[in-house]
């Protein structure tokens, strides 16, 4: 018996080990076997052409110049986090480094000190887990620091503070013997013998295809070519200040800011294949001269932010409008039968297969037993007789043309649509629009939309908060902006809770000094500067909290999209009791919240190994090793209800997200709260829902579309903002499309149109927008038919 059961064992697992041996081997293949062949044992002694791969296998790549003008879809949002993260931090330590020419010029050099970058670069990983590495990369002997005595004007022959995370599944700080993704290992790979191969400039590196996307900085023609952005500064003492600063390079140059390097093997590091974006930063070099005509703007060092190759979505769709040739090693590679179905890829899937759906294409339907498309992971799956005998589509014989003639509805078609949906009957406008059990869409958007800074004046400030599910889908669509917030709340967290200004080190090197001023202006900055999607932020620190100031508020705001103009002022000039952030509804919450219990928080462990001294030959472990500090996640901050910000710096829509922040009391006995960081994004860029769903889902635009539910069903369109009509109409199992179109679906905005004509009593066509029954396969004569009518006749006549 047990023969029996181990020859059934082996036949099916030689069933599923040749159930694709009859399929092609095409380019995933090839660049699977490509990533297997490495790995962290033969990295070292691999051809360095082994450790990348093509350019052209990471496709889709966000574009800083696309990013407003259409939609980033799901598959890419994380791509773009990346994006975002790796310019945030360009433009921060490009004004960071410049903001000593605000202050009096002194004997110092008002750098942050090592821990601040260290401890900058762990919050760009523990925000986000799809960010595998973050890093900065200083030029040779273009860096300064504050971190040792008698160091002014002083440079470090090599300084790259880089973080990573690390797998802590048998890491012996963790009992439970799980990953938890909150380990990083943080490492300053400058402090490396010069010229070697562990030397990031050198070429013998390999693998430093970040470094050389910018660096050494060769500039041809004139030195002060670098872009400039210029900030206004508005003070608690209400005095002003414009300071104009080199950094990046502008969205509307070319090539822009952000550079993306080919997926390569991080060889003897995190051993992982990996996706870098890269940012520059400037600075003016060389320092300190006394002669300002021999400083110049020059790159000094990049930005770079990593992530995990695998976590990429791939497109196996063929060549099209959305999928442009040569930009994507995977294409056609999908197994849609091109005859009557077409591709469609889905999110969410990462570097596998099957991450699409086969779709009917136009004239065609699904078979009767079938209710969706076919998902791609089923067909590569299939056996070949599976495969050649299913996964089609039936074509459909009797198409109808669409009418020229369009004519108004008669008078019980209309009265029935209007019964359906009576709020349009009574419709209501204004705030009241929100007030219905189910609303009037076109009215609802109708008051949204035609809010301006002009009539905003004439609403109570309770009828310019949307509640009731207004919001519905902002968590999801703005997480990238909240993300920044949540960064720069974690960040501070981790200084307030990990550096000490007090504490005394051996031999010349002196502990960071608390946060400054500029240094929190410049985070702040950095947060609308960096992400396009953002139109504020703002630091809020409680009272008494931030080093010798009561209040301290910065707050950061740009007046137009595309700018190089940028406003901060700080906050805590303002005095009125409605006007004081203290006393937010958001701060209040927050503070209530997080007023004694922090159990809940997340610990993030760090290992940091930093130079032995100056010249940093080798590293050494920090002093405590490892450390960790408490910080929030996204869940523990809080979105406000949309509002119309009527008396703001931008009048508009808005939706806020503010992350609380936590360092040490004043005995480091417990963990207090410090202060919000907050962002503000506009809420017109959110798609809006119409399509059904379940009863207790707060989406105040549910069950609005104008489907015919008894033969079709809605599906979400994305990328048509906060207007009617972003659904599109799916026949149903059993039903099919009759109209002889390019497309399968009725799409939402003209059925939106239509069902407004028939509202007004126009001409319209809405109530032809409907599946059929399937089942038309042709409009022909059938010879067996006619002979059954003709015996049947016959015999029926021979009865009389």
């Amino acid at each position: 018996m047990w023969r029996l059961c181990a020859l059934s064992v082996c036949l099916l697992a030689l069933g599923v080990i040749a159930q694709n041996e009859w399929q092609a081997r095409d380019a995933f293949d090839e660049v699977r076997r490509a990533m297997d062949r490495v790995n962290k044992y033969n990295c070292e002694i691999q051809h360095v052409g082994d450790l990348y791969l093509p350019e052209n296998s990471v496709s889709h790549i966000p574009d800083i110049k696309d990013v407003n003008i259409n939609p980033v879809f799901p598959n890419r949002t994380q791509l773009l986090h990346i994006h975002n993260i790796a310019l945030s931090r360009a433009f921060f330590w490009s004004y960071i480094l410049q903001s000593r020419f605000i202050r009096p010029a002194i004997n110092d050099t008002y750098d942050p000190g090592m821990m601040y970058y260290f401890l900058s670069t762990v919050a760009d990983v523990s925000t986000n887990k799809h960010v595998n590495a973050s890093a900065v990369y200083f030029s040779p002997n273009m860096s300064y620091s504050s971190s040792y005595r008698g160091f002014f004007n002083k440079t470090f022959p090599r300084f790259a503070p880089r973080t990573f995370r690390a797998d802590d599944f048998n890491d012996p700080i963790h009992l439970e013997r799980i990953s938890t993704l909150n380990t990083f290992t943080v490492r300053d790979l400058g402090a490396v013998p010069i010229d070697t191969s562990e030397d990031y400039t050198s070429d013998f590196y390999r693998i430093n295809e970040w470094y050389k996307r910018w660096l050494p900085d060769k500039v041809f023609e004139r030195h002060d070519t670098k872009t400039t952005y210029q900030i206004f500064i508005r003070y608690a003492n209400n005095t002003n200040e414009t300071f104009t600063f080199h950094g990046p390079p502008g969205a509307d140059e070319n090539p822009g800011p952000v550079n993306w390097t080919r997926p390569y093997f991080d060889c003897g590091r995190s051993n992982r294949w990996l996706v870098a974006a890269v940012v520059p930063i400037a600075d003016i070099y060389p320092r300190h001269t006394g002669y300002r005509h021999i400083e110049y703007p020059t790159y000094t060092a990049v930005s770079v932010v990593e992530m995990d190759y695998d976590r990429i979505d791939i497109n196996q769709c063929p060549y099209g409008l959305g999928n442009k040739e040569g930009g994507n090693i995977f294409a056609d590679t999908a197994r849609c039968k091109k005859e009557t179905t077409e591709c469609e890829p889905l999110h969410g899937w990462g570097f596998r297969r099957g991450g699409y759906q086969c779709r009917c294409r136009p004239g065609y339907r699904l078979p009767m037993q079938m209710r969706r498309p076919y998902l791609g992971e089923i067909v590569e799956r299939a056996t070949s007789e599976q495969y050649y005998n299913g996964f089609n589509c039936l074509k459909i014989g009797w198409v109808q043309k669409m009418p020229v003639q369009w004519e108004k509805a008669t008078s019980p078609v209309r009265n029935y649509y209007l019964d359906r949906y009576p709020e349009y009957r009574h419709a209501v406008s204004g705030p009241a629009a929100l007030g219905q059990s189910k609303i009037n869409v076109h009215r609802t958007l109708d008051f949204i939309l035609g809010m301006n800074k002009n009539n905003c004046r004439e609403y109570k400030p309770e009828e310019l908060i949307l509640n009731g599910g207004v919001e519905y889908g902002a968590y999801e669509f703005f997480q990238n902006e909240a993300k920044m917030a949540l960064r720069l709340a974690n960040f501070i967290s981790a200084f307030l809770q990990v550096s000490d200004p007090n504490e005394v080190y051996s031999g010349k090197r002196v502990a960071d000094r608390p946060l400054t001023e500029d240094q929190m202006i410049g985070e702040t900055l950095a947060i609308v500067m960096g992400d396009s999607r953002i139109w504020s932020a703002g630091t809020y620190w409680e009272r008494n909290k931030f080093t010798n100031r009561t209040l301290f508020a910065p707050y950061a705001y740009k007046t137009q999209l595309n700018t190089r103009k940028f406003s901060v002022e700080d906050l805590a000039r303002l005095n009125k009791s409605d006007e004081v952030y203290l006393n937010k509804p958001w701060f209040l919450t927050l503070k209530q919240r997080w007023l004694t219990n922090f159990d809940s928080l997340e610990k993030f462990y760090m290992k940091i190994k930093i130079r032995f001294n100056e010249a940093g030959e080798t590293t050494m472990k920090y002093e405590r090793y490892p450390n960790y500090y408490r910080g929030a996640q996204l869940q523990h901050g809080l979105w406000t209800a949309p509002y119309y910000d009527c008396y703001g710096k931008m009048p508009m829509w808005k939706i806020k997200y503010a992350a609380p922040f936590f360092g040490w009391d004043s005995l480091k006995v417990k963990l207090e709260f410090k202060g919000v960081v907050a962002v503000t994004m506009d809420l017109l860029k959110l798609d809006i829902n119409q399509c059904s769903d379940k009863y207790y889902v707060p989406n105040a635009f549910k069950d609005t579309h104008k489907c015919d539910e008894r033969n079709s069903y809605c599906i979400p369109i994305l990328g048509r903002g906060f207007e009617s009509g972003g659904y599109k109409c799916e026949c149903k199992q059993g039903y099919e499309y009759p109209f002889e179109d390019p497309i399968t679906y009725y799409d939402g905005q003209v059925l939106e149109a239509e069902f407004n004509n028939l509202v007004d009593n126009n001409e319209t066509r809405f109530d032809m927008f409907r599946c059929r029954l399937a089942g038309a396969s042709s409009v022909q004569v059938s010879m067996l038919m006619v002979l059954l009518m003709i015996f049947v006749s016959f015999g029926l006549y021979g009865r009389r």
